[in-house]
């Protein structure tokens, strides 16, 4: 069985992937703009019973948007990296695909609420591309 494992930036929260992921999905809907602060998010769908806390599980916290049928979002309290959470109706998890330390097992499926994208994400695409940051 392939097995994933990831963390938060500063390192208090550690969690492990088992199975494989069922989707890949770059959300464009303001919601998820507005929380991640970026054109999308990405994220990953497994197996309700893949995540498995290594370290920090009392780190993490959830926040739950009252009005939507599905939005939320798990982040480490010390440095506020997302990290996975369980689906509100128990069906699967959601892995924030950025906070994996390799490479997950499936390309992108689909850019969803695309209609929803930022009018700068699409000549994003074409910008200078630099290894590091960019020289002064």
């Amino acid at each position: 069985m392939t097995t994933y494992e990831g963390g938060c930036l500063c390192g208090q929260v550690r969690y492990r992937i088992s199975g494989p992921f069922h989707q890949f999905h770059l959300c464009h809907c303001s919601r998820c703009q507005r929380f991640s602060g970026t054109a999308h998010a990405a994220n990953l769908i497994a197996a309700a019973d893949a995540l498995e806390w290594l370290k920090g599980e009392d780190q993490v916290r959830r926040f739950d948007l009252p009005e939507a049928k599905s939005f939320a979002r798990a982040f480490c309290t010390q440095c506020g990296s997302m990290v996975p959470h369980e689906k509100r109706d128990g069906s699967g998890v959601i892995v924030p695909a950025g906070g994996l330390d390799g490479e997950p097992d499936l390309d992108p499926n689909d850019h969803i609420f695309y209609a929803g994208r930022r009018d700068w994400y699409e000549p994003g695409l074409g910008a200078k591309k630099y290894d590091q940051g960019p020289k002064p």
